[in-house]
């Protein structure tokens, strides 16, 4: 980016001290040193050219005009107008943006057409008074600081309240607005109604900013919110080791607004980790449990949602490994939190207040800072390593799988298993062999070992081909039948399944479902029926007696 040019105007005579400062100030400070290259006269070399004319020039070329006023008016050419005033003019002509600084002195002791030029800024510009040079760095030090917000060069309130100069209302779903404002109500006695319209809404979630879209409500209602904020996606990789290796066994790249980016990955996750599957012994409700349990996964996986540095070019990246799950986010703890009090109950600072909003009253997220003891206490509740947080690069949570939980293949051929039994009985021969010296007892000793080998591997063959058949179906077919009892609506098993993104259910584990028979609809002549239901086929209930079966053998 080129850098903007301000031009530092005053009586020549006057404020030489000030001017100069102010020139080394401008070019040394971290921030402004970045985007503001000064002018000052004093550093013109010699030229030909006349004086006025270059002043001038130099006024057309910059971006800010800078004025110290004083008590003095200067040098007055043939109509008797200093350069002081000539710059002025020349800016306002040109339209260039005018700070004008005021001394500390009285009207009785300027003199009088300096004063006339003060009272003709007072009409066009926006005039501020300095009585010491402290007081007009911090001055200017404020109004830069503006002119850069306007510009939209740096911001001081959150990103997610900075306004999208590129979005327009069009850029905003007005069936998100309306799912969300059921949804508010029911969960938290949203007082809007659900007749309430996308400006109505979005002002009252204080989402506009002077009218204009803030990147807040892109990222909760845009239909495209990463047109605007391209890392806003998030990328999710599932490992059969512990190490991050090629190619990925699976990867997927999830784009849309925050509830359908949380939505999208929570459903990755468990779709990829150990589910448990009671009866219905002790209760009307089917059990269901996965191996980390959901409201832990899906708060780690909010957390780097709501709470990630959206400037950053980095995307979340959920990274699910054979012994532990890791959540990363491009973002850092704020000033008043730290790792040792994210352990225990603290307060609630959220990095995108205006983003914690709205999916605090969707019922993604709390307010009151309980969100990682929540997840030490569940996680152990679930007898399962306390989570670990870290600052590398970003934030990152890992969860931490079951010791069982190996990524590993079940089962094994029944060849491998004669195998490996045999290896077995070899080496239990020869622990009772040696120093007999008996050619007839290791011969017996082998036999015996051997029978016992070959009815083990036995045994475990047929258990494995009892379940072979259940093995090679797809595991989110294997799930939907697991839960289905009955009759049951589509919203019911996704419910049961913990799964909150209904297109990935439909996709992944309705329809393969349906295709593969192992399920039907109640009414298939009409499969959009708001009564429609599901039931398992004879195919399914024979898939489902196998898994159960399979179950109570381990």
């Amino acid at each position: 980016m080129n850098k903007l040019k301000i031009f530092i105007s005053s009586v020549q005579s006057e404020f030489a001290t000030e001017r100069q400062n102010l020139f080394q100030y401008l070019m040394s400070d971290p921030l402004f040193g970045l985007f503001f290259e000064p002018f000052i006269f004093e550093n013109i070399p010699a030229t030909d050219q006349r004086v006025d004319k270059v002043y001038l020039g130099e006024v057309g070329r910059c971006d800010i005009y800078l004025g110290l006023f004083g008590k003095e008016y200067g040098f007055q050419d043939t109509e008797g107008i200093s350069p002081t005033e000539r710059e002025y003019d020349e800016a306002g002509r040109l339209n260039k943006h005018r700070l004008i600084f005021l001394s500390n002195h009285t009207t009785e002791q300027r003199h009088p057409k300096i004063q006339a030029l003060i009272k003709k800024a007072e009409h066009e510009v926006i005039r501020k008074k300095f009585a010491s040079e402290v007081e007009l760095k911090a001055g200017i030090y404020a109004s830069l600081i503006r002119y850069l917000e306007d510009k939209e060069l740096i911001r001081t309130s959150p990103f997610d309240a900075s306004a999208c100069p590129a979005a327009t209302f069009e850029d905003i779903d007005a069936e998100k607005i309306s799912r969300f404002l059921n949804v508010a109500k029911a969960k938290r006695a949203f007082p809007l109604s659900l007749e309430s319209s996308v400006s109505d809404t979005l002002t009252h979630l204080n989402l506009l900013n002077s009218n204009r879209l803030t990147f807040a409500a892109l990222l909760l209602f845009g239909k495209q919110p990463q047109r605007f904020i391209i890392s806003s996606e998030v990328k999710c990789a599932h490992f059969h080791g512990n190490f991050v290796s090629k190619p990925i066994p699976s990867y997927q790249v999830y784009k849309g607004d925050v509830f359908q980016l949380v939505d999208q990955a929570v459903d990755f996750v468990l779709s990829k980790i150990n589910l448990q599957v009671g009866t219905r012994d002790q209760s009307n409700e089917v059990p269901v449990e996965y191996e980390i349990p959901r409201a832990v996964v899906a708060e780690a996986i909010v957390n780097a949602v709501a709470h990630r540095d959206y400037t950053s070019t980095g995307s979340v990246q959920v990274m699910l490994f054979s012994d532990r799950l890791e959540v990363w986010n491009p973002g850092q703890l704020t000033h008043s939190l730290t790792l040792a009090k994210l352990r225990i109950r603290h307060g609630s600072f959220p990095a995108n207040p205006l983003l914690a909003e709205p999916m605090y009253l969707a019922g993604y997220i709390e307010r009151i800072g309980t969100g990682t003891s929540d997840m030490i206490r569940l996680s152990k509740e679930a007898h399962l390593k306390e989570p670990d947080f870290l600052l590398e690069d970003g934030f990152k949570t890992v969860l931490w799988r079951p010791a069982t939980s190996t990524g590993q293949a079940t089962g094994q051929a029944s060849g491998e298993v004669t195998r490996q039994a045999t290896r077995q009985a070899n080496v239990e021969v020869n622990v009772e062999a040696t120093g007999q010296g008996s050619g007839e007892v290791i011969e017996e000793v082998t036999r015996q070992a051997t029978e016992q080998a070959t009815g083990q591997a036995t045994e475990q063959a047929t258990g494995q081909a009892t379940g072979q058949a259940a093995e090679e179906v797809p595991e989110p077919i294997k799930r939907v039948v697991l839960v289905l009892i009955d009759e049951m609506k589509r919203a019911e098993i996704q419910d049961l399944l913990g799964l909150r993104h209904r297109e990935n259910f439909v996709l992944n584990y309705l329809n393969p479902s349906l295709e593969s028979a192992y399920i039907e609809m109640t009414i298939p002549e009409t499969p959009t029926h708001q009564e429609q239901r599901y039931r398992l086929t004879d195919k399914g209930i024979a898939l489902k007696k196998k898994l159960q079966k399979s179950k109570k053998r381990k």
